[in-house]
C-alpha cells in the first residue's frame, strides 16, 4: 500500500486525463496548484516510480516594446520602401520618410537596412531613394508577425534562415531571447497500474501541515495531522536577493586591503584646478596632455581659486621657470598663474597625491591611497573608457628606493588581480624619475597593462615642502578587476544586465 498526499493523487489523475504526459504548466492549470507544489509532488511520484520528470531546455523569444511597434506598423525599412513605391518608385528620402510617418530616430536605420537588404539604391548627392525591386516578406518580418499573434514562441521550431533572422532582430533590440527549462511529467507503467487499481493501492494520508499552531493544539486537531517532511533537494523558484554590484564589491575589497596594510585614504572632488592636476606635478603648461583632446575643461566657471595655496603656487612657478632649489633648470618658460586656475575634470588620481603632499596633516613616514573616478576624452572601446577608476598610492619615507616600489606593485598585481606573472618596463612621466610601467599576466587571460609608477622628482616634492623620497603609482583598477573576473570588455563591468549581475561571482 502506497500512501500519497492529496496533491500527488490529483496530479496522477490529471496525468491520466492528459494521456499520461503533461508539462508542469498544464498540470498547474488542471490541478490549480502552484509551480512549486506541482514539482514537489512530481518528485514524490518519481521516488515511488509512478512518474518520470523530463527536463527540456527551450529558447524562447518575445517582443520588446520597440519590437511591438515594428510588429504592428512594419519594420522601418518596409515602411520606407512602401512609401517610395507609393511615390512612384523614386523619391527624396525626407519626403518618403515623412509619407511613411517614420519617427526621426528610425529614418537612418530604415535607410541603412534598405541598402543592406538591397531593396533600393540611395543617391547621396541628390538625397533620393530608388526601389530596385518589390521584395516579398522577409524572415525577420515573418517572425515579428508570429510574435505579434503570440506572447512568446520557441525558437527551436524555426528554420536555420529564420534563426539567423532572430539574431538580427535581437541585435536590433526588437526581441529578447531567453532560455527556459520545460519540465514534463510522464506516467510510468507502475503509475498506470496504480491508477487502474484505484483506491486499493493508493490512500490519502493524514493531513499534513507545515506549522503546529495554537489553534491545532487547543482544538485537539494535532492528533489527526502530520508535520510535513521537507525534501531539501526539491526544485524551487529562483530568488534574487539584493547584493552589491560585483565591481563595487571588488573596490571595497581593494580599499579594505589597503587600509589593513596601514594606508590612509585620500579623497577629493572630481572638478580640479590645473595647478594640482598638472602644475604641481611638474607638467609644463604647454604639454600635449593639457590640450582639449587630452582633458575635459569646465566651461562655466572656467577658473577656480588658488589663493589658499599662494605660497605653493609661487614655488611651483619658480621650479617651472628655472628649477629653483631642486638642482633642475626647469622648463624655461613664463609660467601663467591664470592658467593654473583653469578648472578641469581630473585626468588622473595623482592630483590627490599632490594635495596630500601639501596638506598640513601629512605624516612622514606615511602611506596614502585613493580610488578615484577620472575623466579623459578617450575613444571608447573594449579596453578604454572616457570615464574610469584609478587606484592611486604614495608612500613617504627617507629610506625608500625603486626596489620598494616594485615590491608594492608586484604584491598589488598578484593579490588584487590574481596575476600569475608580472613585468616592468621603463616609462616616462613628467613627475617621476625613474618611471616604470606595470604589466601582469594571468593564465587563460593574457598580458594586461595596468598603469605607471615611479619616484616623485624633486621638482614635485620640494616646492610642496616634502624632503623625503616619495614612491607613487596610478593603476587602472578597472583593468585589475577585469583580470580578476575574467572580463574581456571594460564596458561590461558597468553593465546593468541582470543575467550578468546574477551570475557574476569574483574569485
Amino acid at each position: 500500500m502506497v500512501e500519497l498526499r492529496e496533491n500527488e493523487i490529483r496530479i496522477l489523475a490529471a496525468l491520466d486525463k492528459l494521456d499520461g504526459k503533461a508539462a508542469v504548466e498544464q498540470l498547474m492549470a488542471e490541478c490549480e496548484l502552484s509551480d512549486a507544489a506541482v514539482m514537489r509532488s512530481a518528485l514524490i511520484l518519481q521516488e515511488n516510480n509512478f512518474a518520470k520528470v523530463h527536463a527540456k531546455l527551450q529558447t524562447k523569444i518575445k517582443l520588446t516594446p520597440e519590437g511591438e511597434i515594428h510588429a504592428q506598423n512594419g519594420l522601418p525599412e518596409r515602411r520606407l520602401l512602401n512609401s517610395v513605391l507609393a511615390l512612384g518608385g523614386k523619391a527624396a528620402l525626407q519626403q518618403a520618410a515623412q509619407e511613411a510617418e517614420l519617427e526621426k530616430q528610425f529614418v537612418q536605420i530604415a535607410l541603412g537596412w534598405t541598402q543592406r537588404k538591397k531593396w533600393a539604391i540611395f543617391d547621396s548627392k541628390k538625397g533620393t531613394l530608388q526601389v530596385t525591386e518589390a521584395p516579398k516578406e522577409d524572415n525577420d518580418e515573418k517572425i515579428l508577425g508570429i510574435l505579434c499573434a503570440t506572447e512568446e514562441t520557441i525558437i527551436d521550431q524555426f528554420t536555420a534562415e529564420q534563426q539567423v533572422a532572430v539574431e538580427i532582430l535581437k541585435k536590433r533590440k526588437a526581441i529578447t531571447v531567453e532560455e527556459k527549462t520545460q519540465r514534463i511529467l510522464e506516467l510510468t507503467q507502475d503509475g498506470k497500474q496504480a491508477i487502474e487499481a484505484g483506491a486499493a493501492n493508493l490512500t490519502i494520508g493524514p493531513r499534513e501541515v507545515t506549522q503546529l499552531t495554537p489553534e491545532l493544539i487547543i482544538k485537539g486537531e494535532w492528533r489527526n495531522i502530520r508535520l510535513q517532511r521537507y525534501n531539501i533537494q526539491a526544485p524551487v523558484a529562483n530568488i534574487w536577493p539584493g547584493k552589491k554590484h560585483p565591481y563595487l564589491a571588488f573596490l571595497d575589497e581593494v580599499r579594505a586591503k589597503l587600509v589593513t596594510l596601514g594606508f590612509k585614504e585620500m579623497t577629493g572632488t572630481a572638478v580640479e584646478t590645473a595647478f594640482f592636476n598638472f602644475d604641481a606635478l611638474y607638467t609644463p603648461q604647454d604639454h600635449p596632455a593639457r590640450e582639449t583632446d587630452g582633458i575635459y575643461y569646465i566651461k562655466n566657471p572656467a577658473h577656480g581659486d588658488t589663493t589658499a595655496y599662494a605660497q605653493a603656487v609661487k614655488h611651483v612657478k619658480e621650479v617651472h621657470e628655472n628649477g629653483d632649489q631642486t638642482g633642475s633648470t626647469g622648463w624655461k618658460y613664463d609660467y601663467s598663474e591664470q592658467e593654473a586656475k583653469r578648472l578641469i575634470l581630473r585626468g588622473h588620481g595623482t592630483c590627490l597625491s599632490a594635495r596630500t603632499l601639501l596638506s598640513p596633516n601629512l605624516q612622514v613616514p606615511g602611506k596614502y591611497f585613493s580610488i578615484a573616478r577620472v575623466y579623459r576624452p578617450e575613444v571608447v572601446d573594449k579596453t578604454h573608457l572616457s570615464e574610469f577608476n584609478q587606484v592611486e598610492g604614495i608612500v613617504l619615507d627617507e629610506n625608500l628606493n625603486l626596489r620598494d616600489l616594485l615590491g608594492v606593485l608586484g604584491r598589488f598585481a598578484k593579490e588584487i588581480a590574481g596575476a600569475d606573472k608580472i613585468r616592468f618596463k621603463p616609462d616616462y612621466f613628467p613627475f617621476t624619475e625613474p618611471s616604470v610601467e606595470l604589466s601582469a599576466y594571468k593564465e587563460g587571460y593574457g598580458w594586461v597593462e595596468f598603469g605607471g609608477s615611479g619616484i616623485f622628482r624633486p621638482e614635485v616634492t620640494t616646492p610642496l615642502g616634502v624632503k623625503v623620497p616619495v614612491i607613487a603609482w596610478g593603476l587602472g583598477v578597472d583593468r585589475l578587476f577585469m583580470m580578476r573576473a575574467g572580463v574581456s570588455d571594460i564596458r561590461s563591468i558597468f553593465s546593468q544586465e541582470l543575467s550578468w549581475l546574477r551570475k557574476k561571482e569574483v574569485a
